[in-house]
Order: C-alpha cells, then structure tokens, then sequence
C-alpha cells in the first residue's frame, strides 16, 4: 500500500501546477478536478489486497518518483517519430508528447465537413459548451483512484467530434509520445470522442515511447457512440521497455449503436489496461478483441466489464495472451446483465498461450446475472504449442525454432485477423513478425 507521503507528493504537485491550468479553462473544470484530487487522496494506490488489484504488483508506480511532465521543446521532428505514425494507414493524425499536443507533427488534413479532430485544451477554450455533456461523465473517478489522479491533472488530450449522419472516410489516428528524459515523469493524456447519432468513424491510438527510460502514462479514453453510430477502435501499446502504463477506455453505447474495439499490447513493463462498455440503449451491440504479448518480467492485466443495461444486446470478448520468459499476464472479464436487459446474448472468449515453464496468467471469466431470458457463455483456455503440430512442421522441412514460431504466430494471428482495416492489418502483421518471443525471422515461411 502507498504511504502517506507518496499520496501527498502527488496532491502537493496538483497544488502546486493548478494555478497554470486554470488558465483560459472554463469555470466548471476546477472543481471537477479539485473533486478528483481530493477523492484520489482518499483512496490511495490500490495494493494486493484489493480484489481487482492483487495479481499485479504495482509497487514500483506506487514508489517511483514521478515528476510531473513539461511542455516539450521543438527538437522532435517527423523523422524521429516516424516508425511509429503508421503512415501506410492514411490517416488524420493528431501528435501529443508528454500529454501536449504539438500542431507541428501533426496532420489533421484540409476540409472536416463538420468533423472536428482537437487538442482537448482547445476544445475546453473554444467550445466548452459541447465538452462538458460528456467529459468525465462516463469514465466516473469516484472509485477508480489512476482515473481519479488523471481527472485531476487533466490538460490536453484528443477531442473527435463526428457530427450526426457523417461516414468519416478515413482513419483519426491520435499518437501519445512518451519521451523518456532522464528524470522519471508521468503524463495524463485524456481522449474524448463523441459519434452522433447515424454516423462511421475509424479511430486509432498508438502509444509509443522513444528511448529506454523509465516513465509513466495514466491515460484515460472516453468513447461515446449515438444512436445507431458505428465507431470502429483500435489502441495500439508499443511503450518503452522499462515503462508503466495504466489505462481506462470507458465505453457508453446509446440504442443501435455499433463498436468494435481492438487493444493489441507489446511493450512496457507494467501495464494495465481497464476496458468497459455500457451498452445503454436497445439493440446496442459491442465487440471487444484484445492480443497481449510479454515476455522477460513485464506484467500486463487486463480488466474487462461489459454491462447490459438495455433489452437486445449483443456482445463479443474475444483476448489472447502470449507470454515468455518470466511475464505475468491477467485477464479479468465480467459481463454483467440488468434485470430489464432481457434476450442479451454475451459471449467471452479468453485463450492463453505460455512458452516458457515460469511464464504465469491469471484468468477469471465472471457471469452476473440478473435478467432470466439471455444466452451468456464465457471460457478460458491456458496452453502451450502442440507438440504434434511442432513434430508436423519439423516433418515438412522447418526447424523446430521456425515450427514454434509460425504456430505463435498462427495463434495471435487470429486476433489481427478481426481488424477490418485492411492497412492497419497489414502493417499489425509485420510488427507481429518483429514480436515474435521464439526470435525466429519467419521471411519464406510465411510466403
């Protein structure tokens, strides 16, 4: 558990940085964050006694001496960041470094039609008005103490803005630069992107971290989709290797409403993502695929929560890990059903592949029902490579590291796979390639 002086440094840094946030800031945005520094002192860092808490040791977030990050200089350039702008995909892009936007790197394009893609510090100056309705509403910090703690430090981040009825052709790509100084830092991006009622949009966040450093990214995402909005996402983690991230994507589905979320995590050392969905309104529909790799030490948890709360809902988890070395993987899901949520149909689907004898997952599929005319199904499956399909292989002309590789691949393969955009898939397949734990180049296999 935290001590009390390691809570205070933060609350002592909130005090201290205030008065520059509240700067051209709208009135309500004060005491929104003054709530959630005052609720995260209350509850302090979760510690292994918390029930959602205790499969990963968050020890050396709770400890480090994060400062927090600054504004960046001009000395980033296009070719810095440009293995990971993923420029194959075509899309608007939005750059923030350090949780600040930089117009400069970014390429948001000519004529929106109505679309608007911002920093949210714009949008809080320009257009309060529309940001309030919806922001800090859904990703609730009252009993979430990293969502709290971002609430409070909140400052910049993206705002996607489709207006009703528009198919937004190309993708909006939002990319988050950690740039890994030498002292420790943490950054609070926060994401808000709102579908009107009829509308199609595609939206990507990459995570990235340039250097070796040691740092820590608390973003949170609040995703809303209108009436009969179809949204697809995608969240992209490539953070540095010696990096925490701790993240909250929190989805509110309005009746007909459509998503497709996709979390595909490579990197960092402790990491923690926080998936849920309230599918609020009739016929709502939500699919949630996820691919988890880690290898060395790195610990990845992840905490799904879908609730129906309308009749008619539909909804899809489907989470493959893949872990080496001494990793430590979580998956947590919990599809919870409203009494008035009646003829739900859920499924949740978690497989698990260990290619080392000290690799760990911890999985815990949970059904809460409350309505008695659903179909509800959930399963989990722990693993390692066939030793027949490896025999197979090595039959046909493979070595064995090549046979074990293409079924590793083959394995988390199926989760690029369900990735519509065919470009992002694409580029998604190749960095697979590059994750491999077996380090085995698969050019000619695969071919």
């Amino acid at each position: 558990m935290a001590t009390p002086t390691q809570i205070e440094r933060f609350v002592a840094e909130f005090e201290h940085s205030e008065g520059v946030r509240v700067q051209n800031a709208p009135a309500w945005l004060a005491p929104l964050r003054k709530g959630a520094i005052s609720r995260f002192a209350e509850l302090g860092f979760p510690g292994p006694r918390d029930e959602e808490w205790r499969f990963i040791n968050i020890s050396p977030i709770v400890q480090g001496p994060f400062k927090l990050a600054k504004a960046p200089g001009r000395d980033l350039t296009p070719d810095h960041l440009r293995p990971y702008l993923l420029e194959e995909v075509s899309a608007r892009r939005l750059v923030f470094v350090d949780g600040h936007h930089v117009p400069e790197l970014s390429s948001v394009g000519g004529d929106l039609n109505g679309v608007r893609i911002e920093s949210l510090a714009r949008a809080l100056r320009e257009r309060p008005a529309d940001i309030k309705p919806h922001l800090a509403r859904y990703a609730r910090h009252q009993d979430h103490p990293f969502t709290a703690l971002n609430t409070a430090f909140l400052e910049d981040g993206a705002f996607v803005y489709v207006p009703k009825g528009t198919v937004v052709e190309a993708p909006i790509h939002l990319v988050f630069v950690s740039t890994a100084r030498s002292e420790a830092t943490v950054s609070h991006p926060r994401a808000l992107i709102v579908a009107e009622a009829n509308s199609q949009s595609f939206v990507l966040e990459s995570y990235v971290g340039l250097g070796d450093g040691t740092y820590f990214t608390n973003p949170v995402t609040e995703l809303v989709a209108g009436p009969d909005a179809v949204v697809d996402h995608c969240k992209l983690q490539r953070e540095s290797p010696g990096a925490f991230h701790v993240a909250r994507l929190q989805l509110h589905q309005s009746r007909g409403s459509s998503v497709l979320s996709h979390s595909i995590a490579a990197g960092g050392a402790i990491v923690r993502n926080d998936v849920n969905a309230v599918l609020d309104g009739e016929g709502a529909d939500c699919a949630l695929n996820g691919l988890f790799i880690a290898g060395g030490r790195q610990q990845v948890d992840n905490h799904l929560r879908v609730e129906h709360a309308k009749p008619h809902g539909d909804s899809r988890e489907f989470y493959k890990g893949i872990l080496d070395g001494q990793a430590r993987g979580v998956f947590t899901g919990r599809i919870v059903v409203h009494k008035d949520a009646q003829k739900t149909d859920a499924k949740q689907t978690n497989m698990n592949l260990l290619l080392s004898e000290t690799a760990q997952i911890d999985t815990k599929p949970q059904l809460e029902i409350f309505a008695d005319d659903v179909k509800c199904t959930h399963g989990a499956t722990i693993g390692q490579l066939s030793k027949d399909a490896i025999f197979y292989l090595r039959t046909r002309g493979l070595s064995e590291p090549a046979a074990r590789s293409l079924l590793t691949y083959a394995f988390a393969g199926e989760c690029i796979e369900r990735i519509e955009n065919e470009s992002l898939r694409s580029v998604l397949e190749g960095l697979l390639r590059t994750w491999l734990p077996q380090g085995v180049p698969l050019t000619g296999v695969l071919e």
